[in-house]
């Protein structure tokens, strides 16, 4: 198997890193459909190829009237992300805290919206990017920390239901679910483990987490 004509969605992708994603899934053959709620900041994505919706990543109802229009998923990867840290345990403030959840608020409403698109593919994809702090999380980074870890657990109970579905069905297991883990995410190393993602079968990479350079 290959990225070749595979549709994947990027759920918030007008960063850096999403742009650099993109363009190496359309490189690859993919077709990629790439989120954002502005569609100025969008335009980058659509000048490399890609096709762009302005829908928030964040709303189970945008990712699922999205979903609803596409034919087949093959792959979903929410990019919501950022950093809000510092000041130790007590410098951990509910607005810090608040402007994090929005990446955990991806991960959830992306999967959930997808999740029947992604067992009906032959490979279905679901993965995040989370980060090394949930092995060791630091005071002044517990609410960074805190979100991601929550983030691991539902991307892993996402794994679960794969393979839950697969053996009520009596089929072998085609959807995998997998956390990308990186101390500071950097696109060069994330863009071929994503490639990757079909070089491999889904009961090999079903609940994997992957530790990237």
């Amino acid at each position: 198997m290959s990225v070749t004509d595979r549709t994947i969605v990027l759920a918030g992708a007008t960063s850096g890193s999403g742009l650099a994603l993109a363009r190496t899934l359309v490189d690859g053959g993919a077709r990629v459909i790439a989120t954002g709620r502005s569609a100025e900041r969008l335009e980058p994505l659509r000048a490399i190829g890609a096709e762009v919706e302005v829908a928030d990543a964040t709303s189970l109802e945008e990712m699922t009237h999205l979903a609803s229009r596409l034919d087949a998923v093959d792959a979903v990867i929410p990019l919501v992300g950022g950093w809000r840290g510092g000041g130790g345990l007590a410098g951990q403030t509910d607005d810090d805290f608040s402007a994090l959840l929005p990446a955990l608020e991806a991960v959830r409403a992306s999967s959930r919206a997808f999740d029947s698109a992604l067992r009906a593919s032959d490979a279905g994809r679901f993965a995040i990017v989370s980060s090394t702090a949930v092995g060791r999380p630091l005071a002044g980074g517990a609410n960074y920390a805190a979100v991601k870890a929550a983030a691991e657990a539902w991307t892993r109970a996402v794994a679960q239901g794969f393979a839950k579905s697969a053996r009520d069905a009596g089929e072998p297991l085609r959807a995998a679910s997998i956390v990308f883990r990186a101390k500071a995410l950097d696109p060069a190393s994330l863009a071929p483990r994503v490639l990757a993602l079909w070089n491999a079968d889904a009961a090999t990479l079903n609940d994997q987490i992957i530790t990237l350079d």
